[in-house]
């Protein structure tokens, strides 16, 4: 689109949600405002750009009379040149689940219960990462393991309103395959094992964007269970739903109530769904292509976290950093820009070949 297009945009739904009939439906208001913050730095932008052109325009004017004008000039041409760069960037085709928030599951892989533990130190991870960003957080469902690691775990992530960025323009970056080597606290001769956990992302699906056949659906119910298969509920309350068509199974044992992980399982499933539809039309769409870092390969690894060297290092881009312990706290910023970085980098990349591509009139 134009940015005469996006500026129409953007002024378009500010006078929806000024109106308050728009927040009677909580979903539509929810795709405004996120809406809303998306085009909000590319509307500021080309503003700041417009006011900075009128002064530079000034500025030349009365070069002549005064050099201070000419110095002043000079740096206004400077900014100008940074903004225009910044709103190129900015006018990159986006990924569309950009906005949205996400799914997040840390699935226990080789190593035992090493691997567990190590589930449950990269939840922290995630957790507190969440909580500096300023995101909400919700555990949906969980397997503890006997040694107070995760067999599985999932939990929703979610922005707050008014954020520019949504949840999955950083943790997309995060599926694949995490592998720790660290001497594990069942290690009695204090060697260095090798484990591995995986970690998928789907972007998190509302109602409307996945339609769901009741009759595609097969229900069970049973009791949780809780580390060590002791039974923690009297009451059938746990549910697993398989989605026939696809084979996609979820179960949910959190909640109390039955009917409460029902819905959390349909979150899971929808959001599953969503994510293996837009995987197909990705495919159909560019089968030659794979993107540096938007592969979610399950069966290479993604990031190591190297204790004894405090190292922390993400395989796709070249990214290594010795300050495991900072990143295992919920610093993760700079590990998650360099993927936006190289992600940023290869787009423009690909807009430049695009417009050299370009017949010349």
């Amino acid at each position: 689109m134009k940015i005469d297009d996006l500026i129409r945009e953007y002024a378009d739904i500010e006078g929806r949600l000024a109106d308050p009939g728009v927040h009677a439906d909580q979903a539509l208001a929810r795709r405004l405002g996120r809406r809303y913050a998306e085009l909000r730095p590319v509307v500021e932008t080309q503003r700041e750009i417009t006011a900075i052109e009128d002064d530079l325009s000034a500025a030349r004017e009365l070069a002549g009379e005064d050099p201070a004008f000419a110095a002043e000039a000079e740096e206004l041409e400077q900014r100008r040149d940074e903004l225009a760069e910044r709103l190129r960037r900015l006018l990159l085709p986006r990924d569309p689940n950009d906005g949205k928030d996400v799914i997040l599951e840390i699935k226990a892989g080789e190593g035992g219960e090493e691997s567990a533990l190590f589930a449950g130190d990269l939840l922290r991870m995630y957790l507190r990462y969440a909580e500096r960003v300023g995101w909400k957080t919700e555990i949906i469902d969980a397997h503890p393991s006997d040694l107070g690691g995760y067999k599985d775990v999932t939990v929703a992530v979610k922005s707050r309103p008014g954020q520019e960025e949504g949840v999955w323009t950083r943790l997309k970056y995060e599926g694949g395959v995490h592998r720790v080597q660290r001497v594990p606290v069942t290690e009695s001769q204090g060697r260095i094992h090798t484990s591995a956990v995986g970690v998928l992302v789907t972007p998190e699906a509302e109602e409307v964007e996945v339609d769901i056949d009741p009759n595609d659906l097969r229900i069970d119910v049973y009791r949780s269970s809780g580390p060590g298969g002791q039974s923690v509920n009297t009451t059938d309350s746990a549910v697993r739903i398989t989605h026939l068509p696809t084979g996609v199974v979820v179960s949910c044992q959190n909640e109390k109530s039955q009917l409460q992980n029902k819905e959390q399982a349909m979150r899971i499933l929808r959001s599953r769904l969503l994510a293996m539809a837009q995987e197909e039309a990705d495919a159909a769409a560019a089968a030659e292509r794979k993107s540096q870092v938007r592969t979610v390969d399950r069966s290479e690894r993604v990031r190591t976290y190297n204790y004894p060297e405090n190292r922390i290092s993400d395989h796709r881009v070249g990214y290594k950093a010795y300050n495991l312990d900072q990143v295992l706290d919920g610093d993760l910023h700079n590990v998650t820009q360099a993927l936006v970085d190289a992600d940023t980098a290869r787009r423009l990349a690909e807009a430049g070949q695009a417009q050299e591509a370009q017949p010349t009139s």
